[in-house]
């Protein structure tokens, strides 16, 4: 059986178990989550910093799937692409993934009826080198131990919304035999010059309009389950690094009976780096934590 190895553990989060769950607990004992929540909650978008930047956004997602469902049988997590250049999305449909907690399964009969019921292909290489769906698995195994998982690499077009379609019917076929929740991995606008994106200038004005305006741009798109829209908006302005895979999500919930999501929380890097060093930055990256 295929065991996908951490590739980013000591990078982008704790390599050693100890310091993994240390971290994870104490995002936990800081996020706070509104009691607003949906009544149920069926999908979530994350973001896929390194977790001393995004970490507490992505526990608040996860926190809050688990204050509305004590048990998930399986995650479908669908991962932006970094390093992955096909227009299918790709399935890891068997084995394990591994982290510093262990090993995860892979749910292969979803994975295989979500391989029957869309263009979706097995991939397992494309998922050699790309941590969007890693840093997310952690907290996972933290909190849903039981849990399986499908990891789909989603590439930024419109097979992205037909594999959500198909998704969302999957899920509300099997519903309520089973607790499914769909997670999308994206960050937002990456400004700066660094990232070649200066439309409105540098310097702390311009890392404002970059969340205030071009990130919160995406964030009403998906907040209101438009996913033609938010494709169409990450490909113009430049706000989402995982289009693909936040429109598949919201592409799932619409089909399943959702209209609309939840914003818990949204920041950027620039804002984390005031805040933990007192120093301002160049560049800055968007980051939000949404549930459905």
């Amino acid at each position: 059986m295929p065991i996908r190895k951490p590739i980013v553990a000591g990078q982008f989060y704790p390599a050693e178990k100890d310091l993994c769950i240390e971290q994870i607990e104490e995002f936990l004992q800081l996020v706070a989550i509104d009691e607003n929540l949906p009544k149920e909650i069926s999908a979530g978008i994350v973001p896929h910093a390194g977790w001393s930047f995004s970490g507490d956004l992505a526990a608040m997602v996860f926190a809050a799937i688990k204050k509305r469902c004590e048990k998930v049988d399986t995650f479908i997590i669908f991962g932006a692409v970094h390093n992955y250049f096909g227009k299918m999305p790709a399935v890891y449909c068997s084995g394990f993934w591994q982290t510093p907690l262990g090993q995860i399964g892979i749910d292969e009969n979803l994975a295989k009826q979500i391989l029957k019921s869309s263009d979706a292909i097995n991939d397992i290489s494309a998922h050699s080198y790309e941590h969007s769906i890693e840093v997310q698995i952690p907290f996972i195994q933290y909190l849903f131990p039981k849990a399986k998982i499908v990891p789909i690499l989603t590439s930024p077009n419109q097979q992205a919304i037909k594999l959500g379609e198909a998704v969302g019917k999957i899920i509300s076929a099997i519903s309520p035999k089973e607790k499914i929740v769909c997670i999308g991995s994206t960050d937002l606008t990456h400004y700066g010059p660094g990232y070649n994106f200066t439309p409105v200038g540098v310097g702390q004005k311009a890392n404002r309009w970059a969340s205030e305006v071009n990130d919160k741009l995406f964030i009403d798109l998906t907040l209101e389950l438009k996913a033609e829209e938010m494709l169409t908006s990450a490909a113009q302005n430049y706000n989402a690094c995982g289009a693909g895979a936040a429109a598949a999500t919201v592409a799932a919930v619409k089909k399943s009976g959702k209209t609309k999501g939840f914003l818990l929380a949204q920041t950027n890097s620039s804002e984390i780096m005031l805040q933990k060093t007192g120093r301002t930055a160049t560049e800055s990256v968007g980051y939000a934590a949404i549930v459905f």
